[in-house]
């Protein structure tokens, strides 16, 4: 991998992994129309990891909510009183709406990464992603915002975002999919996807490791590894300010035809 294909990669990563277009999905097909011929090991760990840039972008954005929660959390339990206001309850739906993920990943890796070599795989997710983004706008009523969170809510957005775990299928798209079925407003939807992608990436990036530090020719991907990080942190920053100004005034309909459109394209071109 040259340091100009990290930076491209890097770039998409941190623009699609909060608009719901599907990070995992343009990972395998900007390289795949490229014709870059890149080995299924080293790509699999690059995107996984370099996720972590997108992971910081979400600390910065959203650092003064994630040390209101944890010290909220934190706070609840020395008292005996877990779930004594809302920011520690938020606390523990975080970890309620990642364990589905986390149990689903852990028990079907393998076949996870043999879908990710899977241009046509990817075509038929995106469709997926294109039909939950519909199914959101239709279903849901979203007058309800993130004070009114559930239990409820945050084990279905948790099973939502298993589908994320196929490449094509937006883990943002899914899991706001989820949080609209459930009548939450867009922009509240968006804010609790992008705070729960902070265990999942941290998760799969730490798993991630121990195949890096087994990858043959280690030393020769570390650069892209870096820029990879550097330019998905930077664009994906820049990815969640917008999303979520866009939200509060417009429908997920565009990313659903922008979807749609493109796994039609991969489909028919194989």
């Amino acid at each position: 991998m040259t340091a100009l294909q990290a930076i491209i990669l890097g770039i998409v990563q941190g623009l699609t992994e909060f608009i719901p277009v599907s990070s995992s999905g343009h990972l395998v097909l900007v390289p795949h129309f490229l014709g870059w011929q890149l080995a299924g090991p080293q790509v699999f760990v690059f995107d996984v990891l370099v996720q972590w840039g997108t992971l910081f972008a979400v600390f910065v954005y959203f650092r003064h909510d994630l040390v209101n929660i944890s010290r909220s959390f934190l706070g609840a339990l020395r008292r005996g009183r877990p779930f004594d206001d809302h920011e520690a309850c938020l606390g523990w739906y975080l970890i309620v709406a990642t364990i589905p993920a986390v149990v689903a990943g852990l028990l079907f890796k393998d076949k996870i990464e043999t879908a990710f070599n899977s241009a046509q795989t990817t075509g038929f997710c995106l469709l997926l992603t294109a039909v939950l983004l519909l199914i959101a706008e239709k279903a849901g009523h979203r007058n309800r915002g993130m004070e009114k969170l559930s239990w409820w809510d945050a084990c279905w957005i948790g099973l939502s975002q298993v589908l994320a775990l196929l490449p094509g299928v937006s883990r943002s798209g899914s899991t706001i999919a989820g949080g609209m079925t459930r009548h939450l407003d867009r922009a509240s939807a968006a804010r609790f996807s992008f705070l729960m992608s902070v265990p999942v990436m941290l998760g799969a990036g730490i798993l991630a490791l121990d195949d890096l530090f087994h990858l043959p020719g280690m030393d020769s991907i570390m650069l892209p590894l870096a820029l990879g990080f550097f330019t998905a942190l930077v664009s994906g920053y820049i990815a969640i300010r917008w999303l979520i100004s866009y939200l509060t005034r417009h429908s997920l309909y565009v990313f659903a035809v922008y979807c749609t459109i493109l796994g039609l394209l991969v489909i028919a071109v194989g």
